[in-house]
């Protein structure tokens, strides 16, 4: 299947956990997504940056990227299966991640998302998978 375009950096609603978390969008594509999150403000007690912060940066990603895809078809992608291995953590500046499909099907989508240090230092790989479902108006 083709990529459907990369749009522009798109803001996230006011109220929403990535707003709150500081979190920006810079390309969203079915294929690939990618975004940041700084650290300041996303630490654990000993300044560490939280493996849930971490966590929640990867679901963004590759939740935006299988709702791109989810499209095609007329639904909407919800995560069912995170998994997060951390390699290392982050103390100061912004963290980017890449989430890249590994399977982009009619019901279910997989992403790999990594997330990287300001030096390009591997701290997080995780794996979402989404179903894909019909929409349903929100509210």
């Amino acid at each position: 299947m083709a990529d459907t375009a990369p749009t522009a950096p798109t803001a996230f609603p006011e109220g929403t956990l990535m707003t709150r978390m500081g979190m920006t969008l810079d390309e969203v594509g079915a294929d690939r997504t990618v975004g940041r999150m700084p650290v300041a403000g996303n630490t654990q007690p000993f300044g560490l940056l939280h493996g849930g912060a971490t966590a929640a940066l990867a679901e963004t990603l590759g939740s935006y990227a299988a709702n791109v895809h989810a499209a095609e078809f007329g639904r909407q992608a919800v995560g069912i299966e995170l998994g997060v291995t951390h390699h290392r953590s982050a103390t100061d500046g912004e963290v980017v991640g890449t989430a890249t499909a590994l399977h982009r099907g009619r019901t279910l989508a997989t992403y790999e998302v990594v997330v990287e240090d300001p030096r390009g230092r591997r701290l997080c790989t995780a794996r979402l998978t989404c179903m894909l479902i019909e929409t349903k108006p929100l509210g």
